[in-house]
């Protein structure tokens, strides 16, 4: 048995609490990865080890082999929900993605062939497992839909929910919270814009006052 699949073994305990969806080495190396793309070609490697073990699980009927594949498939539907939360987060940030969205797309095509080939499985205890797998299709083909539209587009429709879910909260704030965050914003919008204000004085200099 791989270090990987032993790692994977120990953190899916089937326990009733929400389990990380990482092993702690993988959590270590995303932390460690704070560039876009690079976090999203991990996250990628990490979908598709989850995919293998389950490949492989499935050639190999042993008890308690269900609730393995069930769990896995689970693991990787986060990840894929993962890779989309750091597109759409670096998109908010302006950061350049496009290299890990050419990159998700070519990967989540593969992956929809090896989901679709595991669902043509028709294994004794599928009942265990078929619904996480039919959400792991799902969400790997509205991930692939994404990472298939116009860049520009889908950093709109990211500014658009923010606006949406902001307007929200503040729906359910009271007067006096929602007067007090208003005017903080104000404070940063005018910070942020004499740190952006234009000057002709060189590096050092300041301006005289006047006597």
């Amino acid at each position: 048995m791989t270090a990987f699949l032993l790692s994977v073994l120990l953190v899916l305990p089937g326990e009733q609490v929400r389990r990380d969806f990482l092993t702690a080495d993988e959590a270590d190396q995303i932390r460690l990865a704070q560039e876009p793309n690079e976090r999203i070609q991990l996250y990628l490697r990490f979908a598709r080890q989850r995919l293998e073990l389950v490949r492989q699980a499935l050639e190999q009927p042993k008890a308690g082999r269900a609730a393995l594949i069930h769990d896995t498939l689970e693991d990787y539907e986060r990840i894929i929900d993962a890779i989309d939360t750091v597109i759409d987060d670096a998109l908010r940030r302006k950061l350049p993605v496009e290299e890990g969205i050419r990159a998700v797309a070519s990967a989540e095509k593969e992956f929809l062939v090896l989901l679709e080939k595991l669902q043509a499985v028709d294994a004794p205890d599928r009942d265990r497992y078929e619904f996480v797998l039919a959400q792991a299709l799902e969400t790997t083909r509205d991930s692939l839909e994404l990472a298939q539209e116009d860049i520009e587009r889908r950093a709109e429709e990211v500014a658009e929910r923010d606006e949406r879910e902001a307007k929200q909260r503040e729906a359910l704030m009271q007067p006096k919270d929602l007067e007090e965050k208003r005017a903080q914003q104000k404070r940063q919008a005018e910070e942020e814009q004499k740190r952006k204000a234009p000057t002709l004085l060189r590096k050092g200099e300041t301006l005289k006052k006047k006597p």
